[in-house]
């Protein structure tokens, strides 16, 4: 039988929201195993003087509890 857990990030960026994911998984994945699923929750972004300065993606981060 296998449980599956959930956490949800926000990943920043600078260059996209697809950037922001990558940046997401990219450091839940430094301290944890098994991810098997990332799912997009929304984006939206900082604006600064008329200007996006920081592209943000929530996502939701499925992975495997391990015994």
């Amino acid at each position: 039988m296998a449980v599956i857990k959930t956490i949800d990030l926000v990943g920043v960026s600078e260059k996209s929201w697809r950037d922001g994911a990558d940046q997401a998984l990219a450091e839940a994945s430094k301290t944890i195993r098994g991810v098997t699923a990332m799912e997009i929750l929304g984006t939206s972004c900082t604006v600064e003087d008329g200007a996006v300065t920081e592209y943000l993606t929530e996502v939701r981060i499925k992975f495997r509890i391990e015994r």
